[in-house]
C-alpha cells in the first residue's frame, strides 16, 4: 500500500480538493444555512462506503465534500447570525494545510524549535495587547476555551495550595469554591468536574438588570462563606457572555478579589477581541489586573477551530501546575534553559495551533484585524438600528455585535419565537437562535462573519418582518 501516492496522483487529488473548496469558499451564500437533520439518511450515506478495502480518492473526496455541504450548519455563511463560529480566513486555512503537511510535534522544543518559538512570540504579543506585564506574565495556546478555563482552575488551585500537584484534593483541609455569574459559560462547571472538585462548588451569582454579575451579591457570598469548611478559590468574570455579549464589571471584580486575596480569571473567549480595536478596548477596562485570561482566536480572529489562548500574570504558575520530567523525552532544551511545552500545559503531543494566528498576522497584520472587528461592530449597530426602526425591541445592552430582541406584543409568548425560528431555519436563508433573558425568550443574532454587510442584515430584517406578519395574521 502506497500511502503517499505518486506525484501525479497527489497533484490530481489536491487539484480536486482545491476546486471544490474554492467553489464553496466563493459561493458560500448560495448554500442553505441549515441542513436537514435526517439521522438515518446520514448514517446510511456513511455506512454505504467501503472502509475495508478503501475506494478511489476522487470518489472519497466527493463523498466527504457532499456530506459536509449537505449536512452542516454553514457557519461561514454571511447570514449565519448564530454562535461565535465565524468564517475562517484564508490565511488560517492555509496554515492548517501546512501544519498537517509538516506535522511538527510541539511537545519538545528541539523537535520543532521554529514552531515553538513562533507560538511563544505570538503569546507575548497577546500579553502586551491585554495589558499584562511582559516580564512577569506567561501563556500558552490551547485547543479551545474549555481547555483554557480548565487551565485557569488548575492554576488557581496550584497557586492557592502549594502541595496540590502532589496531594490533589485529598490534601485540602477546606473545600474550594469557584464564583461566577449565572451567565458564565458552562465550561466552568465542566472544569470543576474534571479537577475533582465537582460542580456543586461552583457558586453562580445572579445578574443585575443589565445582565452583569451582581458584584454586591458576589462580595456578600464571599463574606458569608463558612470559613471553617470552605475557602474561596477564584472569581470568574465574563467578557462577552455567550447569550447576550455582556461584559461584567471587571474593575469591581478585580477590587473584590484583591481585597479577599482570590484568583481573578477573565473568560474573554469572545469579547477579548475588543482589545484589538482602539474603538472598543475600553469595554475591557480592568482585564489587565486579572490573574489569568481565556481568549478564543477562533472567534473574533476568524481562524479555524480550535485556536485558543490562556494568559496569566503569574510567570511560574504554568510550570508549577504542569511540570513533569521523563527519561524518554529529548533533553536538548535543558542547556538553553527553555521550558519544554509538554511540561507547560495540559497537552502532551501538541499540534502547531499558533500558526493559524501567526500566518493571519503575516497576511493581514494587527491593523487588518482592527478594521475587521470595527466593521463587525458597525454591522451590529446597523442591525440594532434596523430592528428598532421595524418595531422590534432590543433586550440586551452591549457594544459587542450580539443583539437579543423580540416584539413587545409577544414578549410572554414562547410560541412566537419558536414558530418564527423554526420557519427561518427551515427556509435555510439565515441562521439565528433563541435565548431567554430574565425568562423572556428572545431572538439572538450575532455578527460573526467579516463578509456580513448591510445587504445581509436587510435581508434578515425582511425575513423577520415577513414571519412576524404571518404569525400575527
Amino acid at each position: 500500500m502506497n500511502f503517499d501516492f505518486d506525484e501525479k496522483q497527489r497533484k490530481e487529488i489536491l487539484n480536486t480538493v482545491s476546486q471544490k473548496i474554492e467553489h464553496f469558499y466563493t459561493n458560500t451564500k448560495d448554500y442553505s444555512t441549515t441542513p436537514e437533520l435526517n439521522l438515518q439518511e446520514i448514517r446510511n450515506i456513511i455506512e454505504s462506503e467501503n472502509l475495508v478495502s478503501g475506494t478511489e480518492p476522487n470518489k472519497a473526496i466527493e463523498h466527504i465534500i457532499n456530506g459536509l455541504e449537505n449536512y452542516s450548519v454553514h457557519t461561514p455563511h454571511p447570514k449565519y447570525f448564530g454562535l461565535f463560529n465565524p468564517r475562517a480566513n484564508f490565511a488560517g486555512i492555509i496554515a492548517d494545510f501546512i501544519t498537517a503537511s509538516y506535522n511538527p510535534q510541539l511537545a519538545a522544543w528541539s523537535h520543532a524549535p521554529f514552531a515553538v518559538e513562533v507560538e511563544a512570540h505570538v503569546i507575548n504579543q497577546f500579553i502586551e495587547k491585554f495589558g499584562l506585564n511582559p516580564k512577569k506574565s506567561d501563556g500558552v495556546f490551547t485547543t479551545g476555551g474549555a481547555e483554557a478555563n480548565l487551565t485557569a482552575v488548575l492554576s488557581a488551585l496550584n497557586n492557592k495550595y502549594p502541595d496540590f500537584a502532589k496531594n490533589g484534593m485529598f490534601g485540602l483541609d477546606k473545600k474550594p469554591v469557584i464564583f461566577c455569574s449565572q451567565e458564565a459559560h458552562h465550561s466552568v462547571q465542566k472544569a470543576a468536574k474534571i479537577v475533582g472538585l465537582g460542580y456543586e462548588f461552583v457558586k453562580t451569582i445572579p445578574t443585575t438588570k443589565d445582565l452583569k454579575i451582581d458584584t454586591d451579591l458576589l462580595e456578600k457570598e464571599i463574606k458569608n462563606l463558612n470559613n471553617s469548611t470552605h475557602s474561596p478559590l477564584m472569581v470568574i468574570g465574563t467578557a462577552g457572555t455567550t447569550g447576550t455579549g455582556t461584559i461584567d464589571d471587571l474593575e469591581e471584580i478585580s477590587k473584590i478579589c484583591k481585597t479577599h486575596n482570590i484568583w481573578f480569571h477573565v473568560d474573554a473567549a469572545y469579547g477579548g477581541g475588543a482589545v484589538l480595536s482602539s474603538n472598543l478596548k475600553h469595554i475591557l477596562k480592568g482585564i489587565s489586573a486579572s490573574d489569568s485570561i481565556t481568549f478564543d482566536a477562533h472567534k473574533w480572529m476568524s481562524v479555524p477551530m480550535g485556536t485558543s489562548v490562556f494568559l496569566t500574570s503569574h510567570q511560574e504558575i504554568l510550570n508549577k501546575t504542569f511540570r513533569i520530567t521523563t527519561e524518554y523525552m529529548p533533553k536538548e532544551a535543558n542547556e538553553l534553559e527553555i521550558v519544554e511545552p509538554f511540561s507547560h500545559s495540559i497537552q502532551w503531543s501538541r499540534r502547531f495551533i499558533g500558526l493559524k494566528v501567526y500566518s493571519s498576522l503575516l497576511f493581514y497584520g494587527w491593523n487588518g484585524y482592527e478594521k475587521v472587528i470595527n466593521h463587525q461592530a458597525k454591522m451590529g449597530e446597523y442591525l440594532r438600528t434596523k430592528l428598532t426602526e421595524n418595531n422590534w425591541i432590543i433586550k440586551n445592552s452591549t457594544e459587542l455585535p450580539v443583539i437579543c430582541f423580540t416584539h413587545q406584543k409577544f414578549e410572554s409568548d414562547a410560541n412566537f419565537t419558536k414558530t418564527i425560528l423554526d420557519n427561518i431555519l427551515a427556509k435555510g436563508n439565515s441562521w439565528i437562535s433563541v435565548y431567554p433573558i430574565k425568562n423572556v425568550p428572545t431572538f439572538r443574532a450575532c455578527i460573526t462573519n467579516y463578509n456580513t454587510t448591510e445587504t445581509e442584515i436587510d435581508e434578515l430584517i425582511e425575513e423577520l418582518n415577513k414571519e412576524r406578519k404571518a404569525y400575527q395574521d
